[in-house]
């Protein structure tokens, strides 16, 4: 892996937003190769399902709450009224981590709230490297390739009991797109070797932006 160390701009203006943010459906990587970006470049890595929890309750929610409403409403259903919720987050997390990489859980991308799509889309248009992380560009490969790593590491296949398939959402929701500068597929690859070809697509060095 190619390491690259931080170096704060000359001119000493720091950037208001973060370098990187990834997004994408679970269990496509975001963690894992935030983490290494992090470590070869000298910026700090934040993921917002880690510390989303302070940006959720600004906005009256919890992730008791949150379970609490999958029991009574149905996953999916609840997933609609958290939405606020994950976008406030966004917005919070963008703000108070500037220059850094940024990674977001799955949801954190997908809204049914066309205002609130929109609220994200605007906090991320600042951002010089949105990545969409996905194994392949076929979706139904990428959506088998998920459900395998989800099963094995988070043990959920993310089918719900009414047979809705929230992976499968994740993966053919458009909006990603929209959010993303570029989109990087990952399958074949070792996670090493993405974080290199990353580096490369955003100009090999963390201040090009």
């Amino acid at each position: 892996m190619v390491v690259i160390p931080y170096r704060p701009p000359q001119n000493g203006r720091v950037t208001d937003t973060p370098w990187m943010v990834l997004i994408g459906p679970a269990a496509a990587g975001k963690s894992t190769l935030g983490a290494l970006l992090a470590a070869s470049t000298g910026r700090r890595f934040v993921d917002v399902d880690e510390v989303g929890g302070a940006y959720y309750a600004e906005a009256g929610w919890t992730m008791a709450r949150l379970r609490e409403r999958i029991q009574a409403v149905g996953r999916v259903a609840a997933e609609r009224e958290w939405e606020p919720a994950r976008a406030h987050a966004v917005r919070r997390a963008l703000a108070a981590h500037p220059a850094a990489i940024v990674a977001l859980g799955a949801g954190h991308s997908h809204y049914t709230d066309q205002e609130l799509f929109e609220a994200v889309r605007c906090a991320l248009a600042p951002v010089p490297h949105v990545i969409l992380v996905l194994p392949c560009a076929r979706h139904d490969r990428s959506v088998e390739v998920l459900r395998h790593r989800s099963i094995s590491v988070k043990g959920t296949d993310w089918i719900n009991g009414d047979g809705h398939d929230l992976l499968d959402e994740w993966v053919r929701w458009p909006g990603n797109a929209l959010l993303a500068t570029a989109t990087v597929h990952t399958d074949g690859e070792k996670p090493v070797e993405t974080v290199d070809r990353l580096l490369s697509m955003c100009g090999a060095h963390p201040e090009v932006a």
